[in-house]
């Protein structure tokens, strides 16, 4: 048995065609443009759980699997239209893989009543559930990103930041700005300085920043970066002799391509994650058994453990299990969008059934409800190293501040609601 994989141009109308799959699911990837080297990696990740799951388990529940793949060239406009081509094809799930078409199809996927999973992007506020139905960020946003950030800084200066300089270093989109309020909350209550250093798509020339980084001579260097933004930057820190262990990337920031061309120049970098490293887990096993080995793997197979393949995987078995989780509660083996939405709020990840799933240790757990889309907030911070070239998790999983963050994430969803005249309350 072998996944469907459907790719769609842009413009193309699909039909439901429950005769091609009973499930299906849609990836708005990039595997073009100057975010491809980071968009390739995820996209066969997330292609390649399916396509185990098909071969080795006969699908979800006994469904097959199809997924539609669509290219956007990590642009708004060309996301938004494969969004259009392909609702229709009866997906049960988006997986946008950018901020800013997260932001444009929070109201059309709410409308046609289609879940979306910003898994660790996205607009942050969405993890309030009785504002956003249909929107969720499980399971970890960018200000508990940020939080976490701040949290292992202030670990490793004795718990005071007072006099400190930080700069964020962001790519100047949506995305790269949603750090910066939880930065200035914390900043206010920590007492640290905020240096804020925007770099314009796709982030080729950044000689003034870093200029302006070795004049004022921060403690700290944060960055959200993405594609060639993250290469460059770790460049001109190495430029500059910016002290590496004092660089630390979100999860954007922090795959293998980001630190190799660096060379040995960027041991010592590190980024946030949240989840594990690296391929020493029973289900690469059979990924290799039943996907690379068999001539089915979306790309050439030579991405297994890297840093965004995981994310990939890891995306697609959150949603598998969202699946599993909706046909048990409706007691069907098919699943409309709306029951898989159901699903995605009733999602529980213990360690257990990640171990069932042989990915023992690879996340934290968390649970899903209607007052909370985006899980509990945990992340851990990873380090290069160049001699060995691979990521290892340096410290524990950390929760986020959340005294800090549940306001803000209250202000700005209830700002919406009120915007879009949403009333606020659970859709079951």
């Amino acid at each position: 048995m072998k996944m469907k994989l459907a790719t769609v141009a842009l413009g193309a109308a699909v039909a439901a065609s429950p005769a091609l799959a009973d499930l299906t699911f849609t990836a708005l990837s990039y595997r073009t443009g100057p975010y491809a080297a980071n968009g390739i990696p995820f996209a066969d990740g997330y292609a390649d759980y399916f396509t185990l799951l098909n071969e080795r388990d006969g699908g979800i529940g006994g469904e097959m699997i199809e997924l539609i793949e669509c290219e956007t060239g990590y642009n708004t406009e060309k996301g938004v239209e494969c969004y259009e081509s392909t609702k229709g094809s009866g997906a049960l799930v988006y997986q946008p893989l950018s901020t800013g078409i997260t932001y444009q199809l929070i109201p059309k996927a709410t409308a046609d009543e289609i879940p979306v999973h910003s898994m660790g992007y996205g607009r942050t506020s969405a993890k309030n559930g009785e504002v956003f139905n249909y929107i969720f960020n499980y399971p970890a946003n960018y200000w508990d990103g940020a939080s976490v950030a701040i949290k292992y800084l202030l670990n490793e200066n004795g718990g005071s930041l007072e006099g400190k300089k930080i700069a964020l270093v962001y790519h100047n989109s949506a995305y790269g700005k949603e750090p910066i309020r939880t930065l200035e909350e914390l900043s206010a209550k920590h007492g640290y300085e905020l240096i804020t250093l925007p770099v314009d798509h796709p982030g080729q020339e950044q000689k003034s920043q870093w200029l302006q980084i070795r004049r004022d001579k921060p403690d700290y260097t944060l960055m959200w970066g993405w594609g060639v933004m993250n290469q460059v930057a770790i460049q001109e820190a190495v430029n500059i002799r910016y002290p590496m262990e004092n660089f630390i990337g979100i999860w954007w920031s922090g795959s293998e391509n980001d630190v190799l061309p660096a060379g040995e120049g960027a041991n010592g970098y590190k980024a946030l994650t949240f989840h594990n490293v690296g391929s020493d887990y029973p289900v690469f096993d059979d990924i290799q058994q039943y996907v690379v080995d068999a001539g089915k793997a979306a790309g050439a197979g030579d991405q297994i453990g890297t840093a965004l393949y995981n994310r990939g995987l890891y995306a697609a078995m959150l949603a598998a299990e969202a699946a599993k989780t909706a046909q048990e509660m409706h007691g069907t083996s098919t699943l409309t969008p709306q029951q898989m939405r159901d699903g995605m709020e009733n999602l529980e990840i213990t360690e257990a059934k990640m171990t069932d799933l042989g990915l023992p240790g690879f996340g934290p757990e968390f649970s899903v409800s209607c007052q909370n889309h985006g899980g509990d907030g945990y992340a851990a911070v990873a380090q290069w190293d160049a001699a060995a070239g691979e990521w290892s998790l340096i410290t524990d999983y950390m929760q986020a501040d959340l005294d800090v963050l549940s306001p803000l994430i209250e202000e700005d969803s209830a700002a919406f609601a009120a915007e879009a005249g949403i009333e606020p309350g659970c859709a079951m």
